[in-house]
């Protein structure tokens, strides 16, 4: 392994760097076409969770109920684009004649857009990372349904930014407390109290909600007297 890392090292990766610099123009693409198209649709909230929950499920019809009375409210929605949760935050807001949004991306498996999403903000990206950023910049909420490693990324990314004060202050909700508490039981139990790598209020930064109206009625009260603003 030393002497084919030499070998490597001694060759100065020469095709390597070739394409990662022309690769810096694509992804800058992908930043462009995605900052141009969400910031015409105003605020927004993303909607997070699992690509394997069909309808008829209680977590897939309680998505469609939120996404479409935050529509009702004047929010875009932005969801993966892609099935299960991410297809029902795009319904409700196509129910409610609002923006709804989807920030696809190619996977090997499970991803394909769903037929809900407004044609004109249909993005599709090849970068997690910019994908990633398009989810925070112009959301004014970010609610975690249930779902798995793909949303616990987004929900551990978002929270992050939240504590460490990269952006605004932003209401950030998890729905579902039979999903929920269990992480946030070892989040208190373990990174809290044993651990202390955690603040008390770091907690306090995230609620969790069992129904459409609490969820609601927390994002509308907050922007009762926080202003609406991109998150940077």
């Amino acid at each position: 392994m030393k002497e084919q890392i030499k070998s490597i090292k001694s060759r100065d990766w020469t095709e390597t760097k070739a394409h990662s610099s022309w690769q810096i123009f694509k992804i800058m693409a992908e930043f462009v076409q995605g900052f141009e198209t969400l910031a015409r649709i105003g605020p927004c909230v993303s909607i997070f969770g699992s690509a394997r929950t069909k309808p008829g499920h209680k977590y897939y019809e309680l998505t469609v109920e939120i996404s479409r009375r935050l529509a009702q409210e004047g929010f875009g929605i932005i969801t993966g684009g892609g099935p299960g949760i991410m297809e029902a935050a795009n319904k409700g807001a196509h129910l409610a004649n609002g923006s709804s949004v989807g920030l696809n991306i190619d996977l090997p498996f499970e991803q394909e857009s769903n037929p809900y999403i407004n044609k004109d903000t249909s993005i599709n990206f090849d970068y997690f990372f910019v994908r990633k950023v398009m989810f925070t910049k112009y959301a004014q909420g970010f609610i975690m349904m249930p779902g798995g490693w793909g949303t616990m990324d987004e929900f551990f990314e978002v929270a992050t930014l939240i504590q460490t004060r990269k952006f605004t202050q932003t209401p950030m909700v998890c729905v579902g407390s039979a999903y929920w508490n269990g992480l946030f039981n070892w989040m208190r139990e373990t990174m809290l109290e044993t651990e202390q790598n955690i603040s008390p209020g770091d907690l306090e930064l995230i609620k969790v909600f069992d129904t459409a109206d609490e969820v609601v009625a927390y994002i509308s009260e907050f922007y009762t007297h926080n202003k609406l603003q991109p998150n940077f």
